[in-house]
């Protein structure tokens, strides 16, 4: 069912719900969370298509915000809110309120969210595209105990990494860490079955990835271990290596959907590591709306230490250029050199 709305209000936006949930005899009872979606018009379908396969395990409301701007100066200055309503088989398993807005209202847009969130219900805010430098200070992301951007739609993926670590606030998360979820835990559960001390780890992956950044500032952070980024043609993470006194354990993905885990003194085996759609990304932050403390230990200490590589990103250890890797810290000059420069300078 859908119901259209020109120029109108959040008042007659929440009258259209009620109606339209007796209309088909759906009761608004089940519906775990308030899912707000900023975008563009331009990316609103693929959003929307997440968050409805998505809310198949989480029942939620979906609230999508467009911030349409005009080019004419007096269309600019008019302020105008349209909606969209879909309940039933148009909206997954919950409901679904598409807000455009118009003019003076786009910097208010807080203020047409707060009266259509669920009562009593935790909100979560998506940035599809576009993501403000500091989500918690954002109007919207204020109103949300669950922040979700994703720097790898940004134009410049890597300085958007360092924005999160300088502006992290306990609710903060990123798809891109939510890619390298299944890498993590295969890791982690290689070093439980053959347990030994990690020496130096190697990431391999697309230049600019964040989600292969993330795995470095991980393994650095966790382990206390230099870890080089080295660079690929892709599709995304391609490999992790491991290396310690009893052999190097390897996770190789080529293909982008298989992988092939290797370990000292046992053969190899092939895992399932798909690379997941945003809809599976979507649903796993949707699982737990508590603050992610690893993401922030390991965003912070990787922004912290590693010093930029030959691409220009935090992370990158260029090997034979003086420039540190992941966990390393720069050679210090030697005083005599110092002193040199000071007299050469005078």
């Amino acid at each position: 069912m859908k119901i259209d709305l020109t120029e109108t209000t959040s008042s007659k936006i929440n009258k259209a719900l009620v109606q339209g949930r007796r209309a088909i005899g759906t009761p608004a009872i089940g519906m775990v969370l308030t899912l707000v979606i900023v975008t563009d018009e331009e990316n609103a379908y693929d959003a929307l298509r997440a968050a409805n396969d998505a809310s198949r395990e989480h029942p939620s409301r979906t609230l999508v915000v467009i911030k349409r701007v005009s080019r004419s100066p007096r269309d600019r200055a008019k302020a105008r809110l349209d909606a969209e309503v879909r309940l039933g088989t148009e909206a997954g398993t919950g409901e679904t309120v598409i807000l455009r807005l118009y003019g003076d209202v786009i910097d208010h847009a807080q203020s047409v969210v707060l009266p259509l969130l669920l009562p009593d219900a935790p909100v979560v805010v998506w940035w599809a595209v576009n993501a403000p430098l500091d989500p918690a200070k954002d109007p919207l992301g204020a109103l949300a105990q669950r922040r979700v951007t994703d720097a790898y739609a940004a134009e410049q993926p890597i300085q958007e990494l360092s924005a999160r670590a300088d502006t992290y606030t306990p609710g903060d998360t990123d798809l891109s860490w939510t890619r390298i979820t299944p890498w993590r835990s295969m890791l982690a559960a290689a070093l439980d079955q053959a347990p030994c001390t990690v020496t130096s780890a190697e990431v391999t992956g697309e230049e600019f990835n964040p989600s292969c950044e993330l795995l470095a500032m991980w393994l650095a952070d966790r382990l206390k271990i230099p870890v080089t980024r080295k660079v690929s043609d892709g599709p995304g993470l391609t490999a992790a290596r491991m290396e310690s006194a009893n052999g190097a354990i390897v996770l190789d993905r080529p293909d982008g959907s298989l992988a092939t885990l290797s370990m000292p003194a046992q053969p190899d085996r092939a895992v399932a590591l798909k690379r997941r759609d945003t809809a599976e990304l979507l649903a796993e932050e949707l699982r737990r709306l508590d603050p992610d403390e690893i993401y922030a230990q390991s965003l912070k200490y990787g922004v912290d230490r590693i010093g930029d590589g030959r691409s220009g990103n935090p992370g990158s250890g260029n090997p034979g250029s003086g420039e540190p890797a992941a966990g390393e810290s720069a050679p210090e000059k030697p005083a005599a050199k110092k002193a040199a420069k000071k007299a050469a300078a005078k």
